[in-house]
């Protein structure tokens, strides 16, 4: 599921992305990917969402906030 805030600032974008992508990752078992977009600036996107990230979104991957749950029980 890809989460996306619009801001003015891309910094701004970014820290967002990245506190979003920090925030899902505690309590997903897949890869959260912080992604550069022209016009969005940055977004989060969970990894879970694809099998494998299409090319077009894994060249714009800015970032990644590995999942923090284990499935090795």
């Amino acid at each position: 599921m890809a989460y996306s805030m619009h801001c003015a600032l891309p910094s701004r974008s970014y820290f967002e992305a990245l506190e979003t992508a920090e925030k899902r990752a505690l309590h997903s078992f897949f890869d959260q990917h912080v992604i550069e977009d022209d016009e969005l600036g940055y977004f989060a996107l969970d990894e879970g969402d694809y099998n494998i990230l299409p090319e077009h979104l894994a060249a714009r991957v800015v970032h990644t906030v590995h999942g923090g749950m284990l499935d090795e029980f």
